[in-house]
Parts: C-alpha cells; sequence; structure tokens
C-alpha cells in the first residue's frame, strides 16, 4: 500500500507506530475520539519543549472535548521517553524513525540550519475527528497562540 498524502475533510489512512510507555498506537485503536496530532522536530529543543509544555497545560480542555494529544518526531523511543518523563508529559509521543506518518501528513520539508539545507519536521499540527476524517491542519506553526487556535477549532466538532 502507497503513502497517499492527505487533505482536510479525507479519511486518514490506518497506521501503526511505537509510542511511549512501550505501546503501539493505531488510528483504529483511537476510534471515537477526537484526535491532535503535532509534529515537531526535536525532543528537549526549546521551541518543541515549549509547545509541549502548552499541550500539557491545555490537557483539561482536550480531554474534556474527548480529544487525545499525540507529538510525533523522528526521535528514538529512549529520547521520547526521557523527554515526556522531564516534562511531565500526560500524553504520548511516537517515534516516526521511518517517516511514514510524516509523509502521510507531508511535513518533511526542506529546511535552512545554519545555512547548511536539511530535510526535517516542519511544526505542524493536525485535527483528526473520531470518525478518522482530517478536519483541520496547522502548518510552519508557531508555538505563541497555537493552543487557543486548536482549541477554537476543537469547539466547531460536534
Amino acid at each position: 500500500m502507497g503513502i497517499k498524502k492527505i487533505k482536510i475533510g479525507e479519511k486518514v489512512q490506518e497506521f501503526s507506530l511505537p509510542s511511549t510507555g512501550n505501546k503501539v498506537v493505531t488510528l483504529a485503536g483511537l476510534k471515537g475520539k477526537n484526535v491532535i496530532i503535532y509534529f515537531y522536530p526535536k525532543d528537549a529543543t526549546p521551541g518543541c519543549t515549549l509547545e509541549g509544555q502548552n499541550f500539557r497545560d491545555n490537557i483539561r480542555k482536550f480531554s474534556s472535548r474527548n480529544t487525545k494529544i499525540l507529538g510525533v518526531s523522528r526521535d528514538k523511543i529512549t529520547l521520547h521517553e526521557k523527554f515526556k518523563k522531564d516534562q511531565n508529559f500526560p500524553f504520548d509521543l511516537l517515534s516516526d524513525e521511518d517517516e511514514i506518518l510524516c509523509k502521510i501528513f507531508d511535513v518533511i520539508k526542506v529546511k535552512n540550519m545554519y545555512g547548511k539545507k536539511v530535510m526535517g519536521i516542519e511544526r505542524s499540527t493536525f485535527l483528526i475527528d473520531k470518525k478518522g476524517i482530517l478536519r483541520n491542519e496547522w502548518r510552519k506553526v508557531k508555538v505563541k497562540g497555537h493552543i487557543e487556535d486548536v482549541l477554537e477549532e476543537l469547539k466547531k466538532i460536534k
């Protein structure tokens, strides 16, 4: 089965990725819940830490709307476990070392790192409803104010 890039209004294709807590997360296993998948470049870096903290600090608002949060980067599970523990994240982090989910959501982009062009994750967030349909996406995310935007959009889902 080839990887098809997802568009708003389409059903997200099934995926299965290793997760913190020695689990494997699948889309089928999340059925009946809204899902926020946020992609971030690297564990324990300033912007990624702040973004995760913002999701952590608003977890009750998401939970009250039947919404599960998942953070995704290409880091190994061992790094994810440390990052999750250090930041006391109440949600799982998925390891996408093979870029399976990254390709579905088309978040691998050319980035400029210290004047050098590299391929990396573009900070992006996706809202999937309880039927598995992509309802909204935020690309080139700026951390400040982002949580409020996501919560506003979540309120529109019945």
